[in-house]
């Protein structure tokens, strides 16, 4: 559980992202749902830019944990099922959240405001399900 708030690193992040979505959709057309690039990248006329773009967010977080006193660190375990549960429910919902609340709210997507309250309502009740009605954490 994260205990503490870093505004700043937050904010920088979150520019990070934003800069990186904008610029790929100025430079090259194209929305940064990672879903959906990895979907593509699984093609047989997958580009080379879909490859690149997860090499760099596997490397980035590799270098992120390789840093000396790293906030966060690597979950430890992660189920399978659960993974693969993940990737249906991305698929399901014509992408993910960051596709949907970063790139889809900013292009103004009715389906992409729908999908992330959907997103959150369903997290905001599962989380308070586990807490609350199951006394689970």
């Amino acid at each position: 559980m994260v205990t503490t708030f870093t505004p700043v690193s937050a904010l920088i992040g979150g520019m990070l992202i934003g800069l990186a979505a904008s610029l790929l959709l100025l430079l090259n057309g194209r929305i940064a749902g990672i879903s959906g690039i990895f979907h593509g990248g699984l093609r047989s006329q997958a580009q080379p830019w879909q490859w690149l773009f997860l090499l760099g967010l596997v490397l980035g977080s590799l270098l992120y944990n390789a840093l000396p006193d790293t906030a966060v660190s690597a979950r430890q375990r992660f189920p399978m099922p659960m993974l693969l549960l993940v990737g249906f429910g991305t698929r399901l919902g014509s992408g993910c959240t960051s596709g949907h609340g970063i790139c889809g709210i900013s292009r103004r997507s009715l389906r992409s405001v729908l999908a992330t309250l959907v997103f959150m309502l369903t997290g905001f009740l599962a989380t308070w399900l586990v807490r609350h009605f199951f006394n689970l954490l």
